[in-house]
């Protein structure tokens, strides 16, 4: 058998398209909340693929699922079904609001699925103009370019313009602002209940329950855009549980496959007929494979056992947080659900973020950013305490570098 090829770092600016700016070092294995790198040297994830490995690297539900379905069926195509994306369907619908999934492949794709239907949605209402989307500063739902049109954020959509146009964006939490532009010709609005990359910032209830109300009044579907917060990340199955307001359609992915690409669109069936046959669609969209392991990753986070331990996490992490940052005096709030937590630099670190991560990288740490002054975490929703606090003793090495 031929050696595989040797790479390095290096090869990244060689032969990759440059639109991601990775470590200067390659992960080449993992167990639990560890990683390795091509030099042996051991990280503790903090990171979790951005929100993605539920349960940690090459953990037996998912490697056990991946592999008895390699056996069997990997693509068929989608003018056949397939026993392991049923039983996910009957998985989500069963455990959550919905009556009817579209799967896709990706976060991007789910939310691009989403706002398709409320533009269908809209045209088959018969009220003129109800094209009108509503999304919110500093939102992040993909990099589609309807995507990357909804997302606050211009810094994503600015070089690719023209636009898809219809698209309203207003304050996030600022109810006030919501109720200015959502009117009669208002098809959609989406929203995350706790905005991931724009800063880790919880939805007030207040807010979300006023959105759900506005969309009534105006037949508008509430888009609920769970890519992030869903599948346990909150310590909830799916984050609009803790708030009990109840989406028309909810976007899932990340966490679903616990690492394997997936994702999927949840609606009810007031508003599924509104695709028919041939008005959206995808090649690899539930497929055995993805739905196999997301079924299997899915069944086992979905227990008591694990959500609650998710709470628990959150409050083991932000006692560790506290004491540490009672030492450094780095961060201004530390906020989040369950294991989606964000640390606000001060205003004297402004700016700091990416470096932090850097040294924690250096120190043997994986962790995020959310924005410039934001470190984000998203570890495995079953990291072991041990792991927290060798994570956290490799983080207060990070910080003191921040005070030289």
């Amino acid at each position: 058998m031929e050696q595989p090829i040797s790479v390095t770092r290096s090869n990244f600016n060689d032969w990759m398209v440059p639109v991601f700016a990775p470590a200067n070092f390659i992960p080449v294995r993992g167990e639990g909340s560890r990683i390795w790198d091509q030099e042996n040297k051991e990280y503790i994830d903090f990171a979790g693929g951005i929100a993605v490995n539920a349960l940690g690297h090459a953990h037996p539900v998912a490697v056990n699922a991946l592999t008895e379905q390699a056996t069997k069926l990997w693509h068929v195509g989608n003018g056949y079904t397939n026993e392991p994306v049923l039983r996910l369907a009957k998985q989500l619908t069963e455990n959550t609001f919905a009556d009817k999934v579209f799967f896709c492949n990706s976060g991007a794709e789910a939310n691009e699925a989403a706002l398709k239907l409320a533009r269908k949605v809209g045209l088959d209402s018969g009220v003129a103009g109800k094209s009108g989307i509503v999304a919110f500063n500093n939102a992040f739902h993909g990099r589609t370019l309807f995507t990357v049109s909804a997302g606050g954020q211009p810094k994503y959509s600015q070089d690719f313009a023209p636009l898809p146009n219809g698209i309203s964006h207003v304050a996030y939490n600022d109810l006030e602002a919501a109720k200015a532009v959502i009117n009669e010709q208002t098809c959609a609005v989406i929203v995350e209940p706790v905005q991931g990359e724009g800063g880790v910032i919880p939805a007030d209830i207040e807010f979300l329950k006023g959105l759900r109300e506005l969309c009534d009044q105006f037949g508008a579907l509430l888009i609920f855009d769970e890519v992030q917060t869903g599948v346990g990340r909150t310590g909830a199955l799916y984050a609009y549980m803790n708030y009990g307001v109840i989406p028309d359609v909810l976007t899932t992915a990340k966490a679903l496959g616990g690492g394997f690409p997936v994702g999927a669109m949840l609606t009810t069936d007031k508003f599924a007929p509104h695709f028919s046959v041939g008005t959206h669609g995808t090649t690899y969209g539930g497929n055995p494979l993805a739905s196999a392991v997301a079924g299997a990753v899915f069944e086992f986070i979905n227990t008591p056992e694990v959500l609650e331990g998710v709470k628990h996490r959150h409050q083991y992490f932000l006692d560790a947080l506290n004491t540490l940052n009672a030492e450094y005096q780095v961060f201004d709030e530390i906020r989040g659900q369950g294991l989606l937590i964000g640390c606000v630099l001060k205003a004297e670190y402004a700016g700091k973020a990416k470096d932090i991560t850097t040294w924690a990288g250096e120190e043997g740490l994986l962790a995020l950013i959310a924005g410039p002054n934001v470190v984000r975490f998203t570890p495995s929703l079953i990291i072991p305490e041990q792991d927290i606090d060798e994570g956290i003793a490799r983080l207060k090495r990070a910080l003191a570098k921040l005070a030289k």
